[in-house]
């Protein structure tokens, strides 16, 4: 079942990685997200910049309600309407980026979620992903409960890392 994957978008050119898994499927029984890639651009994360080039990469699905734009960040399209993510420069400088996955955190959810496993990258983001929790406490001691308007940056943040902060 491995399928070979060839990117080319605007941060890569000629990068290749195969699908091992069935997609959304056969997971690191640590990670556990709570939305998947579809549901987050049509929730609406990033600004709605984010992946606006890799339309040949995803499924065509992903994309069909997803809330874009290839022009600029709009954090008007975030869910909760608020920005709350760093420049990608930020991330670079704090070390946060692997070289197979320019974008970050998101890029590397969207290919783990369709069947790419690199086994020592996956512990590392599985293990970013889930000290987001502490963001989740916050949010928990300080808002009642279906109370979205509480800590909306917080809850852009969380939902950016797949944990559906609708919930809490």
């Amino acid at each position: 079942m491995k399928k070979k994957v060839v990117v080319n978008d605007k941060m890569q050119q000629g990068y290749t990685y195969y699908l091992t898994e069935p997609i959304g499927r056969n997971f690191d029984p640590q990670f556990q997200p709570e939305v998947t890639p579809k549901e987050m651009l049509e929730l609406g994360v990033f600004g709605g910049k984010y992946m606006t080039d890799c339309r040949q990469e995803f499924p065509k699905s992903w994309y069909k309600k997803a809330k874009l734009c290839s022009k600029q960040h709009d954090p008007q399209l975030n869910y909760f309407g608020v920005n709350a993510s760093q420049p990608l420069s930020v991330w670079r400088e704090k070390g946060w980026i692997y070289k197979d996955d320019p974008r970050g955190w998101f890029q590397w959810y969207c290919r783990y979620y369709r069947g790419r496993r690199i086994p020592e990258e996956d512990r590392r983001q599985i293990k970013r992903q889930k000290a987001i929790k502490r963001h989740i406490a916050q949010i928990k001691k300080n808002c009642k409960k279906g109370d979205l308007s509480c800590r909306p940056r917080q809850r852009q943040a969380v939902l950016n890392w797949a944990y559906d902060s609708r919930k809490l």
